[in-house]
């Protein structure tokens, strides 16, 4: 017989993540960051290969990658608009974790596969920051996979990329619930 946990259900069911031009200081230090790092760690890992690790960007290093985003914006001839957005995300961001997807080589574990793992990992990092009580929200952006960007501003080695820029705070207003799927047009039940 299994053993419900009403809380996380109700939390998983309700959860809505914080748009990050919402979020704000104070921002989680170290040993609040510490157990949301760890239960992020705890996703699903075929092969316990850890296919992903953790940048933690404080205020100095995401004032640093606000620049070089306008910068790298300007050398890809990208639009103002763009450009903008990918320096705002930096420099109104309290914290941010980047989780970056690390390749291995298995003969086992296809890519793919460690691609979704860090994608999970992406995921429970988002989850555990909002069930710690803090704002957050996962962005990407061509930023994150900008190979230039990654290599000379986060220093990605070759079989690395950003899967995802997490940026947790304190949240400022909460959002509207969005529209969610319709389950019955999404849900295929086979019995036989």
């Amino acid at each position: 017989m299994p053993s419900p946990n009403p809380q996380a259900m109700d939390f998983l069911l309700t959860r809505r993540s914080r748009p990050a031009k919402t979020l704000t200081t104070p921002a989680p230090d170290r040993d609040q960051l510490v157990p949301i790092l760890i239960a992020a760690a705890r996703s699903p890992d075929h092969g316990k290969l850890e296919p992903w690790r953790f940048i933690v960007l404080g205020r100095t290093a995401l004032e640093r990658l606000a620049l070089a985003a306008t910068g790298r914006a300007a050398a890809l001839g990208l639009d103002e608009d763009q450009a903008a957005k990918a320096r705002a995300a930096f420099a109104d961001s309290p914290l941010c974790v980047v989780v970056v997807e690390v390749q291995k080589d298995s003969p086992k574990i296809p890519p793919l596969e460690q691609t979704y793992s860090a994608g999970a990992v992406c995921l429970a990092l988002l989850n555990a920051a909002l069930a710690s009580g803090w704002g957050a929200n996962w962005l990407s952006g061509w930023v994150a996979h900008d190979r230039a960007f990654g290599e000379q501003q986060l220093g990605l080695a070759p079989q690395e990329r950003v899967a995802g820029f997490l940026h947790i705070g304190t949240e400022t207003s909460a959002p509207p619930d969005r529209p969610r799927p319709d389950l019955d047009r999404i849900t295929t039940w086979m019995d036989t």
